[in-house]
């Protein structure tokens, strides 16, 4: 193991902060509300920012850098996709969530909302909404996971094995610790350095290289098709970077932000905050993708998703260095560490006290919580051991899976007031396992992205099964009505 002194002081100043905030957070958590919630006492900034970082994740430093740097300009339509799907999401899905969550029975996670809005009786809409967050949380965190030890490997010359080990202790660290209050806290710290190294990175490339237009001579020398918007793209191809925007609507650990913000009014000025930044790291990723084009010509890597850590160890000083290593944790520690706090919520509150101890205690329940965080990264760890394993190939599976189960019974359940739980249960399986049998289909039509006819599947599944039965239930209909005329105050 080899590495500079200057970088190792920098990364382990950046660590014993995060665990500071987690011992505050720590002594701020007192029930299982907070551990899972914080009170829901979020304010605008930190919503804004904590959304951001635990969507981007290590995918904005390594995963679309690498496509970029591999394939040129033509999947910056991933990012255009997604921030029409952020912002959709944020316009119409947080306020209603935030006021439907809190007015059915205070609802704490996903599968909790689910069975109180259609106020399913036979918990089978908790138990089938818990097993796909189990499912698809373990693959996206086990791509944070592989992030994590890339990251290792390459800044510290260790083992990939022995990163992935290193890598996975630092987060369950504090996400064991600390929780809700933990993630999110340290989530905005870690929005800050993302956004500025993924402005400072692309900016000195660009600066020591000649200038723009000399480093996009040198793409087009290195590869002509690389500034190329529709370079090689087909009406699949096109669909399948666009159609990322679905998935949000559909992700827990974002929606978990907007359940926990103090008040519904401040959603739009995090709204706000989170677009600009969103819209800015975004733009910075594709350029540092861009950048490492010119800059690699003469000497190609060998991992694409590496472009951005290879950048900056060469142009910055061990120091600098440093602090973007810490960014570049950042990022995957801040959607990890979501990950992990919403799949131990989902096995405290949803499987635990439900099915195993209902009169548990709230200490009992933090335990619980605090044990499965340990349980889902080990497992997690088990599918990140490969090293052939690819960020974005992991992050699209698990993304696709949560946008298609969960994405079109949130928007229904939001927005109709005849749906059912008979169509939320039928809209979630057709949704969960279309994605997993198209992602293991090849060829043709199959080739779209596997979120598209799941999203499409289980929407016309919801409408079909409510439509030939209403919803008739009193309660549910009184709590929706409710609703709506809370959302029009």
């Amino acid at each position: 193991m080899s590495f500079d002194a200057p970088l190792l002081v920098t990364f382990v100043a950046y660590l014993i902060l995060i665990l500071f905030l987690g011992i505050k957070a720590y002594r701020r958590t007192h029930s299982l509300d907070d551990y899972i919630l914080g009170g829901r006492k979020l304010g605008s900034v930190v919503t804004a920012l904590s959304v951001g970082a635990s969507d981007m994740s290590g995918w904005l430093l390594l995963g679309l850098p690498g496509a970029i740097y591999l394939s040129g300009l033509s999947e910056i339509w991933i990012g255009i996709g997604l921030v029409l799907g952020a912002y959709c999401n944020w316009l119409f899905v947080s306020k209603r969530l935030r006021i439907y969550s809190a007015q059915a029975n205070n609802s704490l996670t996903l599968p909790d909302y689910f069975e109180n809005r259609f106020n399913d009786t036979t918990r089978v809409l908790r138990l089938v909404s818990a097993f796909v967050i189990l499912l698809f949380f373990t693959f996206y965190t086990a791509s944070g996971l592989v992030g994590g030890a890339i990251l290792f490997e390459n800044s510290f010359g260790m083992q990939y094995s022995t990163a992935l080990i290193s890598g996975g202790l630092i987060i369950v660290g504090y996400t064991f610790i600390g929780g809700f209050l933990a993630v999110v806290w340290t989530d905005a710290v870690q929005a800050v350095l993302m956004f500025l190294a993924l402005l400072v990175a692309p900016t000195v490339v660009i600066l020591s290289s000649g200038g723009t237009e000399a480093v996009w001579q040198q793409m087009q020398a290195v590869n002509p098709q690389s500034t190329e918007l529709l370079s090689n793209m087909t009406l699949i191809g096109f669909l399948s970077l666009i159609a990322w925007g679905l998935g949000y609507v559909g992700q827990p650990h974002i929606l978990a932000r907007f359940m926990a913000v103090e008040n519904p009014q401040k959603l739009v000025a995090a709204r706000r905050i989170a677009m600009v930044w969103m819209v800015l790291v975004l733009f910075g990723s594709v350029a540092t993708g861009l950048a490492g084009i010119a800059y690699f010509a003469d000497n190609p890597l060998e991992n694409p998703e590496t472009v951005f850590i290879a950048l900056s160890q060469q142009l910055f000083n061990p120091w600098v260095a440093g602090i973007i290593t810490a960014a570049i944790l950042s990022a995957i520690m801040s959607t990890v560490d979501s990950q992990l706090l919403v799949s131990s919520s989902v096995i405290s509150e949803d499987f635990y006290r439900v099915f195993v101890r209902p009169q548990a205690s709230e200490k009992e329940l933090l335990m619980v919580s605090r044990g499965a965080v340990i349980a889902i990264a080990l497992l997690a760890m088990v599918i990140a051991s490969d090293r052939e394993s690819r960020v974005l190939d992991l992050v699209s599976y698990a993304w696709a899976g949560f946008g298609a189960a969960f994405g079109p019974v949130i928007v229904f359940s939001l927005f109709w007031r005849s749906m059912t739980a008979a169509s939320a249960i039928a809209g979630m399986i057709v949704g969960a396992v279309t994605v997993v049998v198209w992602s293991n289909l090849a060829g043709g039509l199959f080739d779209l992205y596997e979120i598209v006819p799941g999203f499409a599947l289980a929407s016309m599944v919801i409408v079909i099964i409510t439509m030939l039965k209403p919803a008739s239930d009193a309660q549910a209909l009184s709590t929706f009505e409710k609703v709506e005329q809370l959302v029009k105050d």
